[in-house]
C-alpha cells in the first residue's frame, strides 16, 4: 500500500511514475492521432482539389467575368412581358465622296427629330460625326448607312440622353455613288400595355405538361407498387412456407400457366375481331358476358354454409361453371377495350376543341387491350401454379414416404432443370449467345443435378422458405430499379416511343414504381402485429388477413409517400427533358444551348413556383388526410 502513494518528501513513487508515463503516453497518441487524422484530412482534400481541377485564377481572367456578368444580368430580367413598338426613322443626306463642285446638306425641320451630319460629305473610309436632335429620350436603335441600292449597312447604336440628344461618331462604308447617300437612325417608343412573350407562352404550356407529366407517373407507379409492395414486406412473406414438392410443382406449372394463358387471349381477341365494326354487337356481347360470369360465380360460390358436403358431380360442375365465368370475363373485357377505341375515335371526331376527351377513352381502350394478354397470361399462371400447388401439399402430406420422396427427387429434378434453362434462355435474349449447348443442355443438367440434391437433402414433407425468396427477389429488383436514374431511364425509352412526355411518364413511372414499392413494404414492416394476430386468430386466410388487418394501417402513410412522390416526380420531371422527356427541361435545355437566358430565367422561375407550390400543396393535403 504504501509503494501506491507518494513519498514522504511529495515525490510519485515507482508504480506512480508508470502510471503517469502511462497518461502521458495515452495523450500523446491522442495527439499523435489527431495530428495524423488532421494530416490525412489536408492530404484527401488536396487531392480532391487537383481531381476536380479547381483553378482560382480562372475566377479573375476578365473574360470570364465579363461573361458571368452578362449571364446573370440576363438571367435577372427573365423575358415574360413583351411590347409593342412605334419605330421612328430619321434619314440624313451625306455625299460619299465629296463632288467637285462641294455640297451643303439642304435645310431640316428643328421642329421634328432630325439629325445633323458634320462634315456632310466625305471620303470612303473617313470619319463623320452624326448628331441627332428632338428623339424620344433615353432610347437606343440602330444608325445604317444607306446607299442608292437601298441595303442597309450598320454604322453603330444610338443612344438619346434625357433631352433626346445622341452624339456618335462613326466610320463611312467603302462604297462610293454619284447620288446620295442617306444615314438613317431608327429609335423605338413602347406603345399600349405589356403583352406575354413568346417564351412566357411556351413556358407555361411546357409547365402544365411538366405538372401532368408526373401526376400520369404517381399514379400509375402507385397503382402497380401498391400490390408489389406486399411481396417486398417480410413480416408478411416470412409465414410463407411450402413442402419441396409443391414448390417444384409450381415452378412447373408457372411457365405452362403462362404460355397457355396467352394463347387463351390471344384465341378470344381472334374470336370477337368481326365484331369490331359493331358497336351495339360489342355492347350486347358485353352485357351477356357480364350476366354469364356474375351468375356462374354466384352459383359456384354460395354465399352460406352448406350443411352438406356437395358430391364430386356437383364439384366437377362449380369448377366448370368457375370456368366459364373466367371466360365471359375475359371476353367482356376484350370486347369492352374494342367499344372503348371505337366509340372514343368517333367522340374525337365529333367533339372538336374536345375531342381530347374522345382520344383519352380510345387510349384507355387500347392501355387496356394491351394489359389484358399479360393479365390473361399471369392469371393462367396464377391458376396453375395454384392448383399445383395444392397438388403437391397432397403429395406431400396424404401419401406414404415409399412414394412421396420418389416424386419428390422427380419433381425437384425437372423444376430445376426447367427453371435454369429459362434462366439461360432470358440471358440467350440480352447477349445472342446462340449456343444450345450453354442456354439449353448445360443449364438442363446443371439445374436437374442441383433439383436432385434439393431432394435428397430435404424431406418431402419439409416446409420451404418460399415467402422469403420472394422477399429477397423482389429487394433485389426494387433496389437494382431504384438505382438507376430516371435521366438514364427516359433515353431507353425514347427510343421505345419517341422523344415527348411519353417517354418522361414512362421513365418515371418505372422508377416510381422502384421507389414507392420500397417505401410502402418498410411501411408493412412497421404495422402492429396485434391486429394482424386477432385477424389471424379468427380463421382468416392470408387475403383476409391483409385486407382486415394490414391495409386499415397502412392507408395514411401511404396517402403521405404518394402525395410526397409526386412532389419529387415534379422536381425530377424538369430535369429529364434534358434527356429527351419532354416537360419543361426540354425547353430549358434549348434555350441554354441557344445562349438564350433570358428564356432560361423564366423557365427557371417558372420551376421554382411550381417546385414551391407543389411542396405548400402536397403538405396541406397530408394535413387534411392524415
Amino acid at each position: 500500500m504504501k509503494s501506491l502513494k507518494k513519498s514522504m518528501d511529495g515525490k510519485p513513487s515507482g508504480l506512480g511514475k508508470i502510471a503517469m508515463f502511462v497518461r502521458n503516453s495515452r495523450q500523446m497518441l491522442k495527439s499523435i492521432g489527431l495530428g495524423a487524422a488532421i494530416f490525412a484530412g489536408l492530404v484527401i482534400y488536396a487531392y480532391g482539389f487537383q481531381v476536380t481541377k479547381v483553378n482560382l485564377q480562372e475566377t479573375k481572367s476578365e473574360r470570364r467575368q465579363t461573361q458571368l456578368v452578362r449571364i446573370l444580368r440576363a438571367l435577372a430580367k427573365p423575358d415574360l412581358l413583351t411590347y409593342q413598338y412605334k419605330e421612328f426613322e430619321v434619314n440624313a443626306p451625306i455625299m460619299v465622296p465629296c463632288p467637285p463642285e462641294g455640297y451643303t446638306s439642304p435645310a431640316v425641320d428643328t421642329s421634328q427629330p432630325y439629325m445633323l451630319i458634320t462634315p456632310p460629305c466625305a471620303a470612303p473610309g473617313d470619319m463623320v460625326v452624326v448628331e441627332g436632335f428632338h428623339f424620344q429620350p433615353n432610347q437606343s436603335g440602330p444608325l445604317s448607312f444607306i446607299p442608292p441600292s437601298g441595303v442597309k449597312l450598320n454604322l453603330g447604336t444610338i443612344q438619346t440622353d434625357e433631352d433626346g440628344r445622341f452624339r456618335l461618331e462613326v466610320k463611312l462604308p467603302k462604297r462610293e455613288a454619284n447620288e446620295v447617300n442617306y444615314i438613317r437612325g431608327v429609335t423605338r417608343q413602347r406603345v399600349g400595355m405589356p403583352q406575354l412573350s413568346q417564351t412566357a407562352r411556351d413556358t407555361w404550356d411546357k409547365i402544365v405538361e411538366t405538372v401532368f407529366l408526373a401526376l400520369l407517373a404517381t399514379t400509375i407507379g402507385t397503382l402497380i407498387a401498391i400490390p408489389l409492395s406486399f411481396f417486398a414486406a417480410q413480416n408478411l412473406m416470412k409465414d410463407i412456407t411450402s413442402p419441396l414438392t409443391s414448390v417444384a410443382l409450381n415452378i412447373l406449372a408457372l411457365p405452362l400457366g403462362f404460355y397457355l394463358g396467352g394463347k387463351l387471349a390471344a384465341w378470344v381477341a381472334a374470336l370477337m375481331r368481326p365484331a369490331l365494326q359493331m358497336p351495339l354487337v360489342m355492347l350486347a356481347g358485353i352485357g351477356v358476358g357480364v350476366a354469364v360470369m356474375v351468375g356462374g360465380i354466384r352459383w359456384a360460390l354460395p354465399q352460406q354454409e352448406e350443411s352438406v358436403k356437395p358430391s364430386l358431380f356437383v364439384l366437377v360442375l362449380r369448377g366448370a361453371a368457375i370456368a366459364a365465368a373466367l371466360l365471359a370475363g375475359i371476353f367482356s373485357l376484350f370486347l369492352l377495350s374494342s367499344l372503348a377505341m371505337v366509340v372514343g375515335d368517333k367522340l374525337a371526331k365529333a367533339l372538336g376543341a374536345f375531342g381530347f376527351l374522345g382520344l383519352f377513352i380510345a387510349d384507355l381502350g387500347e392501355i387496356l387491350n394491351m394489359a389484358l394478354v399479360a393479365l390473361v397470361s399471369l392469371a393462367g399462371a396464377g391458376v396453375f401454379a395454384a392448383y399445383a400447388g395444392q397438388l403437391g401439399n397432397r403429395i406431400a402430406r396424404q401419401t406414404t414416404p415409399l412414394l412421396a420422396k420418389p416424386l419428390s427427387v422427380l419433381l425437384s429434378a425437372l423444376a430445376g432443370a426447367v427453371l435454369l434453362v429459362l434462366t439461360l434462355q432470358a440471358i440467350d435474349w440480352f447477349y445472342q449467345i446462340g449456343d444450345p449447348r450453354i442456354t439449353l443442355w448445360a443449364p438442363a443438367v446443371i439445374g436437374g443435378a442441383a433439383g436432385l440434391l434439393l431432394a435428397f437433402l430435404c424431406r418431402p414433407n419439409q416446409e420451404l422458405p418460399v415467402g422469403m425468396v420472394i422477399y429477397f427477389i423482389a429487394r433485389t429488383i426494387f433496389n437494382a430499379l431504384r438505382s438507376i436514374e430516371s435521366l438514364v431511364m427516359v433515353i431507353v425509352f425514347a427510343v421505345w416511343v419517341g422523344i415527348g412526355p411519353f417517354a418522361g411518364v414512362l421513365a418515371l413511372s418505372l422508377h416510381t414504381i422502384a421507389a414507392l414499392a420500397k417505401l410502402y413494404s418498410e411501411q408493412v414492416e412497421s404495422i402492429l402485429p396485434g391486429p394482424v394476430e386477432a385477424v389471424k386468430a379468427t380463421g382468416a386466410n392470408r387475403l383476409q388477413t391483409i385486407v382486415y388487418a394490414v391495409i386499415p394501417q397502412i392507408i395514411p402513410p401511404y396517402i403521405s409517400f404518394t402525395m410526397y412522390r409526386w412532389d419529387i416526380n415534379v422536381r425530377m420531371s424538369t430535369i429529364i427533358g434534358f434527356a429527351g422527356g419532354g416537360g419543361i427541361g426540354f425547353l430549358l435545355q434549348q434555350n441554354i444551348n441557344l445562349l438564350n437566358y433570358r428564356a432560361a430565367s423564366a423557365q427557371m422561375l417558372a420551376i421554382a413556383i411550381v417546385v414551391a407550390s407543389m411542396d405548400y400543396l402536397s403538405a396541406k393535403m397530408r394535413e387534411r388526410t392524415i
